[in-house]
Protein backbone atom coordinates (compact mmCIF):
# COMPACT_ATOMS: atom_id res chain seq x y z
CA UNK A 1 0.00 0.00 0.00
CA UNK A 2 1.47 3.43 -1.10
CA UNK A 3 0.55 6.75 0.17
CA UNK A 4 -0.07 7.95 -2.98
CA UNK A 5 -2.65 5.30 -3.74
CA UNK A 6 -4.32 5.45 -0.18
CA UNK A 7 -3.99 8.94 0.60
CA UNK A 8 -1.27 10.76 2.51
CA UNK A 9 0.60 8.62 5.17
CA UNK A 10 -0.37 8.16 8.54
CA UNK A 11 2.46 8.17 11.33
CA UNK A 12 0.98 5.97 14.22
CA UNK A 13 3.61 6.89 16.68
CA UNK A 14 2.25 10.54 16.37
CA UNK A 15 -1.71 9.31 16.46
CA UNK A 16 -0.85 7.53 19.34
CA UNK A 17 0.78 10.67 21.27
CA UNK A 18 -2.50 12.70 19.71
CA UNK A 19 -4.90 10.49 21.07
CA UNK A 20 -2.83 10.76 24.54
CA UNK A 21 -2.93 14.60 24.67
CA UNK A 22 -6.83 13.93 24.03
CA UNK A 23 -7.34 11.33 26.74
CA UNK A 24 -5.89 13.86 29.71
CA UNK A 25 -7.43 17.13 28.03
CA UNK A 26 -10.91 14.89 28.54
CA UNK A 27 -10.20 13.11 32.14
CA UNK A 28 -8.34 15.89 33.30
CA UNK A 29 -5.43 13.87 34.73
CA UNK A 30 -4.73 10.29 34.32
CA UNK A 31 -2.54 7.48 35.68
CA UNK A 32 -0.26 5.41 33.01
CA UNK A 33 -2.53 2.06 33.93
CA UNK A 34 -5.63 4.69 32.56
CA UNK A 35 -3.49 5.53 29.14
CA UNK A 36 -2.65 1.41 28.22
CA UNK A 37 -6.41 0.86 29.68
CA UNK A 38 -7.69 3.07 26.26
CA UNK A 39 -6.08 0.71 23.80
CA UNK A 40 -2.18 1.86 23.84
CA UNK A 41 0.30 -1.10 24.09
CA UNK A 42 2.95 -1.04 27.33
CA UNK A 43 5.46 -0.97 24.82
CA UNK A 44 4.73 2.40 23.40
CA UNK A 45 2.95 4.52 26.39
CA UNK A 46 6.27 4.44 28.45
CA UNK A 47 8.02 6.06 25.79
CA UNK A 48 5.32 8.49 24.15
CA UNK A 49 4.75 9.56 27.57
CA UNK A 50 8.16 10.44 28.61
CA UNK A 51 8.34 12.41 25.51
CA UNK A 52 5.20 14.26 26.12
CA UNK A 53 6.41 15.08 29.23
CA UNK A 54 9.78 16.53 27.67
CA UNK A 55 8.35 18.70 24.84
CA UNK A 56 5.68 20.05 28.01
CA UNK A 57 2.82 18.85 26.33
CA UNK A 58 1.74 16.58 29.69
CA UNK A 59 3.33 17.31 33.58
CA UNK A 60 4.11 13.86 35.91
CA UNK A 61 3.60 14.04 38.82
CA UNK A 62 5.73 11.77 40.66
CA UNK A 63 3.50 12.23 43.95
CA UNK A 64 0.86 10.94 42.81
CA UNK A 65 2.10 9.31 39.56
CA UNK A 66 -0.35 10.94 37.25
CA UNK A 67 -0.37 13.10 33.96
CA UNK A 68 -2.16 16.30 33.20
CA UNK A 69 -1.92 18.73 30.19
CA UNK A 70 1.47 20.76 30.50
CA UNK A 71 2.46 24.91 29.67
CA UNK A 72 2.67 23.45 26.03
CA UNK A 73 -0.69 22.94 25.51
CA UNK A 74 -1.97 25.84 27.58
CA UNK A 75 0.55 27.87 24.73
CA UNK A 76 -0.49 26.14 21.76
CA UNK A 77 -4.64 26.64 23.08
CA UNK A 78 -3.88 30.61 23.15
CA UNK A 79 -2.62 31.21 19.83
CA UNK A 80 -5.35 29.14 18.21
CA UNK A 81 -7.27 32.34 16.43
CA UNK A 82 -9.84 29.84 14.46
CA UNK A 83 -12.94 31.36 16.20
CA UNK A 84 -11.09 34.73 17.56
CA UNK A 85 -13.57 37.44 15.49
CA UNK A 86 -16.42 35.16 16.67
CA UNK A 87 -15.60 35.35 20.23
CA UNK A 88 -14.81 39.02 19.97
CA UNK A 89 -18.45 39.61 18.72
CA UNK A 90 -20.14 37.99 21.20
CA UNK A 91 -18.96 38.90 24.67
CA UNK A 92 -21.48 42.05 24.97
CA UNK A 93 -24.31 39.88 23.06
CA UNK A 94 -23.75 36.66 25.65
CA UNK A 95 -23.86 39.03 28.40
CA UNK A 96 -26.91 41.20 27.58
CA UNK A 97 -28.75 38.47 26.47
CA UNK A 98 -28.07 36.79 30.40
CA UNK A 99 -29.30 39.98 31.82
CA UNK A 100 -32.34 39.70 29.51
CA UNK A 101 -33.47 36.38 30.03
CA UNK A 102 -31.67 35.18 33.42
CA UNK A 103 -30.14 31.56 32.13
CA UNK A 104 -27.20 30.37 30.88
CA UNK A 105 -26.31 31.66 27.51
CA UNK A 106 -23.56 29.25 25.26
CA UNK A 107 -22.04 29.27 22.47
CA UNK A 108 -20.25 26.29 20.14
CA UNK A 109 -19.44 25.10 17.25
CA UNK A 110 -19.18 21.67 15.17
CA UNK A 111 -16.26 19.49 15.32
CA UNK A 112 -17.45 15.88 14.22
CA UNK A 113 -20.49 14.72 14.96
CA UNK A 114 -20.04 17.05 18.68
CA UNK A 115 -20.69 20.19 19.78
CA UNK A 116 -17.49 21.58 21.34
CA UNK A 117 -18.50 24.68 23.95
CA UNK A 118 -16.44 27.96 23.28
CA UNK A 119 -18.08 30.44 25.50
CA UNK A 120 -20.62 30.60 28.30
CA UNK A 121 -22.14 32.84 30.33
CA UNK A 122 -23.80 31.04 33.58
CA UNK A 123 -27.39 31.95 34.62
CA UNK A 124 -27.23 34.30 38.18
CA UNK A 125 -29.56 31.38 39.56
CA UNK A 126 -28.66 28.94 41.76
CA UNK A 127 -29.67 25.79 40.10
CA UNK A 128 -27.97 26.09 36.08
CA UNK A 129 -26.69 23.66 33.50
CA UNK A 130 -22.93 23.03 34.70
CA UNK A 131 -20.92 23.56 31.61
CA UNK A 132 -17.42 24.36 31.08
CA UNK A 133 -16.01 25.82 27.97
CA UNK A 134 -14.02 22.83 25.82
CA UNK A 135 -17.17 20.17 27.19
CA UNK A 136 -17.87 18.21 24.24
CA UNK A 137 -21.53 16.82 24.12
CA UNK A 138 -23.21 15.02 21.39
CA UNK A 139 -24.69 16.89 19.04
CA UNK A 140 -27.80 14.65 18.25
CA UNK A 141 -29.14 15.24 21.83
CA UNK A 142 -28.66 18.65 22.30
CA UNK A 143 -30.56 21.88 21.10
CA UNK A 144 -27.41 23.42 20.37
CA UNK A 145 -26.06 20.59 18.43
CA UNK A 146 -29.14 20.15 15.97
CA UNK A 147 -28.98 23.99 15.10
CA UNK A 148 -25.43 23.29 14.30
CA UNK A 149 -26.46 20.78 11.91
CA UNK A 150 -28.73 22.29 10.23
CA UNK A 151 -26.24 24.14 8.68
CA UNK A 152 -24.56 21.28 7.24
CA UNK A 153 -25.79 19.79 3.74
CA UNK A 154 -28.12 17.31 4.24
CA UNK A 155 -26.22 14.75 2.95
CA UNK A 156 -22.94 15.40 4.62
CA UNK A 157 -25.22 15.83 8.08
CA UNK A 158 -26.47 12.24 7.11
CA UNK A 159 -23.25 11.07 6.48
CA UNK A 160 -21.50 12.13 9.90
CA UNK A 161 -24.48 10.85 11.70
CA UNK A 162 -24.42 7.47 10.23
CA UNK A 163 -20.93 7.29 11.01
CA UNK A 164 -21.33 6.89 14.67
CA UNK A 165 -23.29 5.11 16.92
CA UNK A 166 -26.21 7.57 18.56
CA UNK A 167 -26.15 6.95 22.36
CA UNK A 168 -29.66 7.09 23.89
CA UNK A 169 -28.68 9.45 26.84
CA UNK A 170 -32.70 10.21 28.56
CA UNK A 171 -36.25 8.14 27.48
CA UNK A 172 -36.44 11.67 25.07
CA UNK A 173 -33.34 11.52 23.13
CA UNK A 174 -33.98 10.25 19.45
CA UNK A 175 -31.43 8.25 17.82
CA UNK A 176 -33.13 7.15 14.76
CA UNK A 177 -31.07 9.08 11.96
CA UNK A 178 -34.05 9.28 9.39
CA UNK A 179 -35.85 11.09 12.19
CA UNK A 180 -33.06 12.92 13.36
CA UNK A 181 -32.85 14.48 9.91
CA UNK A 182 -36.44 15.29 9.71
CA UNK A 183 -36.06 17.47 13.09
CA UNK A 184 -32.97 19.25 11.79
CA UNK A 185 -35.01 20.30 8.88
CA UNK A 186 -37.72 21.44 10.56
CA UNK A 187 -35.38 23.58 12.83
CA UNK A 188 -34.37 25.09 9.82
CA UNK A 189 -37.70 25.51 8.76
CA UNK A 190 -38.78 26.95 12.12
CA UNK A 191 -35.41 28.71 12.96
CA UNK A 192 -34.56 27.35 16.02
CA UNK A 193 -34.25 23.57 17.23
CA UNK A 194 -34.30 22.31 21.20
CA UNK A 195 -33.08 19.84 23.51
CA UNK A 196 -36.57 19.10 25.41
CA UNK A 197 -34.56 16.79 28.22
CA UNK A 198 -33.01 14.75 25.66
CA UNK A 199 -29.54 14.99 26.70
CA UNK A 200 -30.25 15.27 31.02
CA UNK A 201 -33.93 14.85 32.52
CA UNK A 202 -34.82 17.94 33.81
CA UNK A 203 -33.03 20.76 31.50
CA UNK A 204 -34.13 22.18 27.92
CA UNK A 205 -32.22 24.63 25.47
CA UNK A 206 -33.63 26.30 22.23
CA UNK A 207 -30.76 27.31 19.88
CA UNK A 208 -30.50 29.26 16.82
CA UNK A 209 -27.60 29.11 14.00
CA UNK A 210 -24.86 31.81 13.96
CA UNK A 211 -22.21 31.17 11.20
CA UNK A 212 -21.65 28.64 8.40
CA UNK A 213 -18.52 26.82 7.83
CA UNK A 214 -18.87 28.73 4.14
CA UNK A 215 -18.85 31.86 5.64
CA UNK A 216 -16.03 32.17 8.30
CA UNK A 217 -14.88 28.89 8.35
CA UNK A 218 -16.52 28.19 11.86
CA UNK A 219 -19.77 26.13 11.71
CA UNK A 220 -21.91 28.32 15.13
CA UNK A 221 -24.41 28.38 16.80
CA UNK A 222 -25.80 29.73 19.80
CA UNK A 223 -28.28 28.41 22.93
CA UNK A 224 -30.45 29.87 26.25
CA UNK A 225 -30.51 26.87 28.44
CA UNK A 226 -32.82 26.16 31.28
CA UNK A 227 -33.69 24.21 33.97
CA UNK A 228 -37.25 22.64 32.72
CA UNK A 229 -38.89 23.65 36.08
CA UNK A 230 -38.06 27.47 34.59
CA UNK A 231 -40.25 26.62 31.45
CA UNK A 232 -43.60 28.05 31.14
CA UNK A 233 -46.24 27.21 28.32
CA UNK A 234 -44.69 29.71 26.28
CA UNK A 235 -41.54 27.72 25.72
CA UNK A 236 -39.33 27.66 23.41
CA UNK A 237 -40.84 30.30 21.85
CA UNK A 238 -40.23 32.61 24.42
CA UNK A 239 -36.84 32.15 23.80
CA UNK A 240 -36.62 32.79 20.15
CA UNK A 241 -36.54 36.58 19.88
CA UNK A 242 -33.87 36.84 22.38
CA UNK A 243 -31.42 34.17 20.37
CA UNK A 244 -32.17 35.81 17.14
CA UNK A 245 -31.61 39.21 17.90
CA UNK A 246 -28.56 37.88 19.47
CA UNK A 247 -27.09 36.10 16.48
CA UNK A 248 -27.91 38.96 14.41
CA UNK A 249 -26.01 41.10 16.35
CA UNK A 250 -22.99 38.82 16.46
CA UNK A 251 -23.19 38.49 12.45
CA UNK A 252 -23.54 42.19 11.84
CA UNK A 253 -20.34 42.58 14.34
CA UNK A 254 -19.10 40.31 12.36
CA UNK A 255 -19.76 42.01 8.87
CA UNK A 256 -21.94 39.46 8.17
CA UNK A 257 -25.24 40.47 5.95
CA UNK A 258 -28.73 39.04 6.82
CA UNK A 259 -29.84 36.55 9.32
CA UNK A 260 -29.31 32.64 9.13
CA UNK A 261 -32.91 32.38 10.74
CA UNK A 262 -35.92 33.01 9.03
Amino acid sequence: MTADAQGPARVKSAGRALEIIDLVAEKGSVSFQDVVDSGLPKSSAHGLLATLVDSGWLEHSPRTRRYRLGLRAWQVGHAYQGHRILLEASHEVMDDMVERVGETVQLARLEGIENVYIAIRPSPKPMRMASTVGMRLHSHATGIGKALLGTLDPEEARRRLEAVALPRLTPNTVTDVGELLRIVARGRELGFTVDDEEFIEGCRCVAVPVTTEAETGVCAAMSVTMPTSRTDGRWPHSMYPVLREGAQRIRRAMGLSGALSP
